[in-house]
């Protein structure tokens, strides 16, 4: 516990000196919470778990993973509350750790927050003026603790509460406090977990007593009172808005015998089931659903992306009972099993997928409208993007639901393109420089207890540098604000693992290059993650000379100091990895083979000595098209084909049959995390990585914002 405040404090007092610059306020302006933190008994004097820690630390890991004891509580809180008159302007604001979905007189308002750091917690503000009626109201609220260690939220570290104001026309007409009635929902049973410990599945029996909780006349008259949590978050309001919900009817229902429905939705979403039936008490209807099909048109519920979702509802024996999920799965199919020699009826008409997603709003156009190929390419990514991102960037909607940097670079600056909203990317950016408490040169997935480090990810974010200034007005500002935070991931690189030439060698930070490993054509170097990789190696030092490179090209766009070195760097780089005869890259310093990355990354980030090496590169590119590049060398490639001129080479790839094209026809409605459902052994069918296709279809010059020539 000692050192879980020590860790939390020291991110307080680093940032403190900038909270107005890292509190993206938006239109909000702060609020002075009246409520205090509500929670249970079981976690309101229980030790907090300091969860963070490099991710090579494995005596640390072991510890925290030994901690994590409570897992997969659901905590109910109810309150009434009387007003004279309907108010004019009623606003709730609300925190909850790890999550709450909240309801006022039985009608569902909304649900968060994004995931945060105790020091930087987020709350939302919302408008609930067309909840609310005269005379008595009640707010129920339905919280979660998961407890696992995961790229998901920053749970198992013991936290758990709720916070929340109601504010009608300027006063306080409600407040959380330990006149607040709790409950632990009891129908929401284990069901197993899927993905990377990434969630518990849910087996609910609308039997429970707390089934129905949120209904303004609940009876909660054998609840206990609320606990006040012992809570140190420092909270900010969130600079975007919540989650919007869209109710999704079949595209077709079908029976594939007398116990077995089949629900398609007609294509991917992310979100919950929902549906209502008869039966005897106890009976169980199984649930499993799936984004694609098996060979017999069955459900395949046990997904690529190592996820086996199958769930339970359990009935009452007591009428139509409604099934209620509370969190998320990525899926187009829900199969439906019936007990056999049962009298279970189900409503057919209540079949519906609630899909979950940020609000969006097209805002860009396609340059190729006039062409079949692209435009459909152009719409998957669109449709990817709208139903995919959700409080937070996540890399994939089922396996991990990840906040990636790497990734998470790529998505965003298609959001952005696409919406004309850059408030995502400044939080990204913001969320990203936060993780500087746990290891100054930053960790892969930010707002969660899972860490990792790979070691090119914070350099991709030096991407959004050039282009966050160039969108001009606040985002000049923003920039200068934060050059400090990325002068400090350049400082340390340069301390930790900078040799006599001024390249870095020895890093305990796991440099992936491509991903999977069979997409890296040979790369000549022992990257495996995991353990320290000593050599000197092409890819990571082109990244790293590259963000110094764009560091400096912001610096100089805002009259700011440069970061030294970047000539002597260039020099170095070309002195260790190119090859004069061959006037190509090799991959190391102790290797003279010369993969596809190798001469990708330093074509990208302006490290080719001369045109001739530019234009080697350009007909290898011709020679191996799509063959040698997935997640993160095709964006550099086509970036960099715009760079050049070269148009209709970068039309061809993007349009290449073999790319975005064959996830088209092997029936993709969300990008895939490959060119094929094969391209790996896990392969997300919802993974948003490769909606950067549309990053090169809209007008606007990617090439020249990111030039480091």
């Amino acid at each position: 516990m000692g050192i879980f405040k020590t860790s939390v404090l020291a991110a307080i007092a680093f940032f403190s000196f900038v909270s107005a610059a890292l509190s993206e306020t938006a239109a909000t302006s702060e609020h002075n919470f009246e409520g205090v933190w509500i929670t249970s008994d079981e976690f309101a004097n229980i030790p907090k778990t300091d969860v963070f820690h490099r991710q090579l630390d494995r005596k640390r890991a072991a510890e925290v993973a030994a901690a994590a004891k409570i897992k997969n509580r659901h905590v109910l809180f109810r309150k009434t509350f009387e007003l004279v008159d309907i108010p004019k302007n009623a606003k709730l604001f609300f925190s909850a750790d790890d999550y709450a979905k909240i309801y006022i007189n039985g009608n569902f308002v909304v649900q968060g927050p994004a995931a945060g750091y105790p020091f930087h917690y987020l709350y939302h503000e919302i408008d609930v003026s067309k909840f609310l009626k005269k005379g008595v109201n009640t707010i129920s609220v339905h919280s979660y603790y998961q407890g696992l260690i995961n790229r998901v939220w920053v749970s198992g570290d013991n936290r758990h509460g709720f916070i929340c104001d109601i504010v009608c026309d300027g006063k306080v007409a409600l407040k959380t406090g330990e006149d607040w009635k709790i409950s632990a929902h009891k129908g929401f049973l284990d069901a197993g977990k899927a993905g990377y410990d990434t969630q518990f599945l849910e087996r609910y029996d609308a039997g429970s007593s707390e089934a129905g909780f949120e209904r303004a006349d609940f009876d909660d008259s054998n609840w206990g009172n609320a606990a006040l949590a012992k809570s140190d978050y420092k909270l900010f309001p969130s600079p975007l808005g919540t989650l919007e919900f869209e109710t999704v009817s079949p595209a077709e229902i079908k029976r594939i015998s007398e116990n077995r429905i089949l629900v398609d939705f007609g294509a991917m979403y992310v979100g919950y089931f929902s549906m209502s039936a008869k039966g005897a008490d106890g009976d169980v209807i199984e649930l499993r659903y799936a984004q694609e099909l098996n060979a017999d048109g069955s459900a395949r519920y046990k997904l690529r992306a190592n996820c086996d979702y199958r769930e339970f509802f359990e009935l009452s024996g007591k009428g139509a009972d409604s099934l209620n999920q509370f969190d998320f799965k990525s899926f187009r199919y829900a199969e439906i099993i019936l007990p056999e020699n049962s009298s279970v009826k189900v409503d057919e008409n209540s079949f519906r997928l609630v899909a979950r997603h940020m609000p969006f709003q097209l805002a860009a156009k396609c340059r190729y409208s006039n062409d079949e190929k692209a435009k459909k390419i152009w719409d998957l990514c669109v449709r990817s993007i709208k139903y995919g991102v959700q409080e937070q960037i996540q890399d994939c909607m089922e396996r991990e639901k990840g906040y990636y940097l790497g990734d998470g670079c790529y998505t965003m600056l298609t959001w952005c393109l696409l919406t004309n909203d850059f408030a995502p990317m400044r939080k990204l950016v913001d969320d990203f420089l936060r993780t500087s408490f746990i290891n100054e040169g930053l960790v892969t997935c930010a707002n969660c207890s899972f860490m990792q480090e790979i070691a090119e990810y914070p350099f991709m974010m030096f991407l959004l540098l050039p282009v966050l200034e160039e969108r001009g007005g606040m985002d000049r500002e923003f920039i200068r604000e934060r050059l400090g935070g990325f002068k400090k991931i350049l400082d340390y690189y340069k301390s930790e693992y900078a040799q006599e030439n001024g390249l870095l060698a020895n890093l305990d930070k796991w440099c992936v290059v491509e991903w999977p490993a069979n997409w890296r054509d040979g790369y000549d170097v022992d990257i495996a993650e995991g353990k320290v990789c000593k050599t000197m190696h092409n890819v990571i030092n082109s990244w790293y000379v590259g963000a110094v490179k764009c560091y400096n090209k912001a610096a100089r766009k805002l009259g700011e100091p440069e970061y030294p070195g970047e000539a002597e760097l260039a020099e170095a780089f070309q002195a260790a990895f190119y090859d004069p005869q061959r006037k190509l890259f090799k991959d190391s310093v102790e290797s003279s083979h010369s993969s596809f990355q190798a001469n990708i990354f330093p074509w990208f980030l302006g490290l080719c000595p001369d045109e001739e090496c530019s234009k080697n590169i350009v007909e290898l590119v011709r020679q191996k098209r799509m063959k040698k590049s997935l997640l993160f060398t095709t964006f550099p490639m086509l970036a960099s084909l715009r760079r050049d001129g070269e148009e209709q080479l970068l039309y061809e790839l993007l349009t290449d049959d073999g790319a975005w094209l064959n996830m088209i026809k092997e029936g993709a409605t969300s990008t895939f995390e490959g060119w094929s459902k094969d391209s790996k052994w896990n392969t997300s069918l919802f993974h948003l990585t490769f909606t950067y296709a549309a990053v090169f279809m809209v007008d606007w010059d990617v090439g020249k914002t990111l030039d480091l020539r």
